[in-house]
């Protein structure tokens, strides 16, 4: 027997630690609040409009790069997208500079609008950090449209669900090294210094991003069985596929509601939980990145056996539909316990509740990201995801604020958490009612 050969799982690998580096330079900031909100006196609505910052930017990111990386490539999209990143990242390290430089023209434009300053959240610090996270989110915009396309490129379809959920559990190592390395960068350097050495992750990526990727036909070191397997499915054109024609159809915006009801809720465990701990159980910078790194733990762990789950299911002879709802409606149903996590006095019953719930939601997101290429070829892929991730990022965008005024007036976790118990299943039935089969979208082409 041919062996197929693993060249594939060298790229997912290439994806796992892009994923990684992209969650720790976006989770430095959420495990530093206690300390810059200390330092800086902000207030909870201040650093609600400071992810506020990241996710706009993460949206205009998100609708742009998808076609970018449709247009000009992954290899050269990625590079480009990383570059960004880093350089936003590290400029953390110089965001009350930056705050202080341009804090006439802000207050310059509020009075002009008719808003005093001196009364708003906004400070030279607030406003630097906003800076710094609107650019940071337009260069990360570009990770996982990129990831997607590449998983469309290399993987036959039965197993880019596997694939999705491997590359996708480095955010789950990069949110689980962050609070247990950034601590010790602080307490031996300090703060400007932990954004300094965490953006510089990303050209450490590149080199290797630069000179290992290729398309698989062009791939030297792919034998000749992985490319035939790789290819296996059903040839689809090759005419790109222009946004006008992706917009009208069901699947697109079956994907794009799951993205928008669905993100923000991780988005809150990133830039909340450090908080979280903080108020409800006496942790500090010291001391929680114990509990942070059980809950990615268990959330790596739903990542990778929420992918293997429809990806096992659908070896069985399941249908493609079956399979991935099933697994959605199970990662579902495990956030709901998350509400009794705000009310328990104990730590690590709350340590487990939202592990299970961080857990599901990468199970979800592993299946949720799979069905782009499930409904739609691979020329349209990237577009599909950019579309869904940057609704999404609009999700988070109104939900940073809402978090920030909620804390600000009732400093209870209560709320915030029933909000996630309930997203996943309002957006499964929304998937269920858009695409009742997961047909695939009929694309005219240019």
């Amino acid at each position: 027997m041919t062996r197929i050969g693993r060249r594939r799982w060298l790229i997912c690998a290439l994806l796992f630690f892009a994923a990684t580096i992209n969650y720790v330079d976006r989770q430095v900031i959420g495990i530093l609040k206690p300390m810059l909100t200390a330092e800086f006196g902000w207030s909870e609505i201040a650093y609600g409009w400071i992810v506020f910052s990241f996710q706009t930017a993460y949206a205009i990111g998100l609708l742009l790069v998808g076609r970018l990386m449709d247009r000009v490539g992954t290899k050269i999209g990625f590079a480009l997208s990383i570059v960004v990143w880093s350089i936003a990242a590290i400029g953390h390290a110089f965001a009350v500079g930056i705050g202080v430089a341009t804090f006439g023209i802000a207050a310059w434009i509020m009075t002009t609008l008719g808003y005093d300053p001196a009364t708003s959240f906004l400070s030279a610090s607030v406003l630097g950090f906003m800076i710094a996270r609107f650019v940071l989110g337009l260069g990360e915009a570009g990770n996982f449209p990129a990831s997607i396309k590449t998983v469309s490129e290399w993987f036959p379809k039965k197993e880019r669900a596997l694939a999705t959920g491997i590359f996708n559990s480095g955010t789950n190592i990069g949110a689980l090294a962050t609070p247990l390395v950034v601590p010790l960068i602080v307490v031996a350097w300090g703060w400007y210094e932990a954004f300094i050495i965490t953006g510089a992750l990303g050209f450490i990526w590149l080199i290797f991003w630069l000179a290992i990727y290729k398309r698989p036909e062009d791939d030297p070191k792919l034998t000749a069985a992985e490319l035939a397997y790789i290819q296996s499915d059903p040839a689809e054109p090759t005419t790109r596929v222009p946004w006008k024609r992706l917009f009208p159809h069901r699947q697109t915006w079956a994907f794009a509601m799951g993205k928008f009801l669905t993100d923000p809720i991780w988005w809150v465990y990133l830039f909340w939980l450090p908080d979280f701990l903080n108020k409800q159980h006496g942790l500090d910078l010291k001391n929680f990145g114990i509990p942070l790194a059980v809950i990615y733990i268990i959330a790596d762990v739903g990542s990778i056996g929420g992918g293997w789950l429809s990806s096992a299911l659908i070896k069985r002879g399941w249908t493609i539909n079956k399979s991935r709802k099933t697994a959605m409606l199970i990662c579902a149903l495990a956030v709901v316990p998350i509400v009794f996590a705000a009310t328990t006095t104990s730590l690590w019953l709350a340590v487990v509740l939202i592990g299970i719930a961080a857990a599901a939601h990468q199970g979800w997101s592993a299946n949720l990201f799979t069905l782009s290429s499930d409904m739609f070829p691979k020329q349209a892929v990237g577009s599909v995801v950019g579309i869904g991730g940057m609704l999404g990022a609009v999700g988070g965008m109104i939900i940073a604020p809402l978090v920030g005024y909620i804390l600000q007036t009732t400093g209870s976790y209560v709320p915030i958490f029933i909000i996630a118990a309930s997203a996943y299943l309002v957006a499964l039935l929304i998937i269920h009612l858009l695409a009742p089969r997961l047909e695939p979208a009929t694309i005219r082409y240019e």
